[in-house]
């Protein structure tokens, strides 16, 4: 932990507190350590936030601390029901209105980036939509025999990537000095957090990466109704240019469009989290970035538009169903489901007792159960939680971390679209469609294919173990007297029956998964 990393992370924590960022934590709701860490910090807060309780200035700040704080406000500005609705307010400029970098950049940028293509790109508009890591800009597309098309031009910030590396050491720092100080937080991990988000934010560096996901995506969702992606120009991407197709589409925040242009905003929260939960229990791979600055409306279809896949989640099988399984089990009240689920992906210690824990589930899931979004407050049930995850000494999965993340910005988004939203309602179809492909004839497939994938796995490695079991016979050839045949023959029968049973062996722990 070097002294730089760690002066940048007391400096961002004296930024935070002065400019009140802790003063929007729901302090009440929170175990008695972190309250108490609360209320130290709040003591530098400015006279002013104090007072009026207006947070404008961490808008500013955030962005001067470096892009991984953005992100940070990013999330808290899509929860008014945690953070209150002055505060998610304050904050929803950096959604995409943060300041621009200098446009007379722009052309050497690209010119650059590109090379001869940059001259396709023509009529390059002012920033259209500013935000941490990069800006956009509208410009039209012009191609020797083709028609000229609109398209939004994606440029990263100058110098951002040596930001982001600062951010992040400040970030580890703040982990290793954590689990240094409180050995209680280590089953938090947070330095295998930083270790996830880390590794996410260097992906979003490259846009030519997000070109990459943009494409999978666009094969996932091909026969999907309700989520449009933009279509990507290849010969205009680089590693800091991104070229896609321009959507016409409604700030999905400007609820006064929305509803002017006849658009049912009840249909378009359900079409972003069933999307959302589709996308991550059925593909494994879904957009980890879902603020309410990218996103939109189609104003003809009232689809959901979605931008920026620089910050994408992808899980794996075990995860998609347990996700499946407590969306599941919460929805039909299985709280033994949801309770079973964590003690097997390893959330909960197998020291812990699965009653207690389904008890504390429930104390949880039962005031949700036919509740709106407008009747639940989610600072409480943050606060219950934490209290949980301390009473059962409950383990972080880094894995699953960006997941989280995103379902808290997806359902922070539909409930500002549909304050009456039953989530459990709405999850109920994409769930138990995930659930039945599971179990039907095509999971089967699935894992069937998965078993072979590892048999041929094991098979691959046969002619080398073979080799192997030869040259042991050859050199042993070698040491052995002619005379001595019979005992030779017997100790060849030994080693071929050894690496038989060796290959047997391996094929038997592919099929029972061990």
């Amino acid at each position: 932990m070097s002294i730089a990393s760690t002066f940048r992370l007391f400096h961002a924590g004296w930024v935070l507190a002065r400019e009140g960022a802790f003063s929007v934590l729901p302090a009440e709701s929170l175990p008695p350590m972190m309250k108490a860490g609360i209320s130290m910090a709040r003591l530098v807060e400015r006279r002013a936030v104090r007072k009026t309780g207006s947070i404008e200035r961490l808008n500013a700040a955030l962005h001067k601390l470096g892009p991984s704080y953005v992100k940070f406000g990013q999330t808290l500005a899509t929860r008014p029901d945690i953070v209150g609705i002055q505060a998610a307010a304050d904050l929803s400029g950096l959604q995409d209105k943060m300041p621009p970098f200098d446009p007379k950049l722009v052309p050497g940028i690209l010119e650059t980036a590109l090379g001869a293509k940059a001259a396709q790109l023509t009529e390059i508009s002012e920033p259209i939509a500013a935000a941490s890591i990069a800006q956009v800009h509208k410009a039209r597309l012009r191609v020797p025999g083709e028609v000229p098309r609109l398209v939004a031009v994606k440029m990263l910030r100058p110098g951002i990537a040596e930001r982001f590396h600062a951010d992040t050491d400040s970030l580890y720092a703040g982990a290793k000095l954590a689990e240094t100080l409180s050995p209680a937080s280590r089953r938090l991990k947070p330095t295998e957090v930083v270790r996830t988000l880390d590794h996410s934010m260097r992906l979003e560096l490259d846009l030519r990466l997000e070109a990459a996901a943009i494409s999978e995506m666009a094969e996932n969702i091909r026969n999907d109704e309700g989520f449009i992606i933009p279509d990507v120009h290849w010969d205009q991407v680089a590693q800091n240019v991104l070229t896609t197709s321009w959507m016409n589409g409604i700030p999905i925040r400007d609820h006064a469009a929305i509803d002017k242009a006849g658009i049912d905003r009840k249909a378009l929260a359900a079409k972003l989290l069933q999307s959302f939960l589709r996308h991550a229990i059925r593909d494994g791979y879904f957009h980890a970035d879902m603020h309410p600055g990218n996103l939109f409306a189609d104003p003809v279809t009232g689809d959901v538009i979605a931008v920026d896949f620089g910050i994408m989640g992808r899980i794996g099988k075990d995860e998609r169903r347990f996700l499946a399984d407590i969306l599941y089990g919460f929805i039909t009240r299985n709280y033994r489901l949801v309770a079973q689920r964590h003690f097997d992906v390893g959330y909960v210690p197998k020291t812990q007792s699965v009653e207690d824990f389904t008890l504390a589930i429930r104390s949880i899931g039962e005031p949700l159960h036919g509740r709106t979004a407008a009747d639940i407050s989610m600072a409480k049930v943050l606060g219950q939680l934490f209290t949980i995850t301390d009473l059962f000494d409950m383990q972080t999965r880094p894995e699953l971390v960006l997941l989280q993340k995103s379902m808290v910005l997806v359902e922070g988004v539909a409930r500002t679209l549909d304050p009456e939203l039953d989530i459990w309602t709405v999850a109920e179809p994409v769930v138990g469609e995930g659930l039945r492909r599971e179990e039907g004839p095509l999971g089967r497939i699935e894992d069937l294919a998965g078993h072979l994938s590892r048999i041929g796995e094991a098979a691959g490695r046969v002619p080398g173990l073979i080799a192997q079991a030869e040259l042991a016979l050859a050199e042993h050839r070698a040491m052995v007297n002619r005379p001595r045949d019979g005992l030779m023959r017997n100790t060849a029968l030994v080693v071929m029956l050894a690496a038989l049973g060796l290959i047997l062996a391996l094929i038997w722990r592919v099929l029972v998964g061990s």
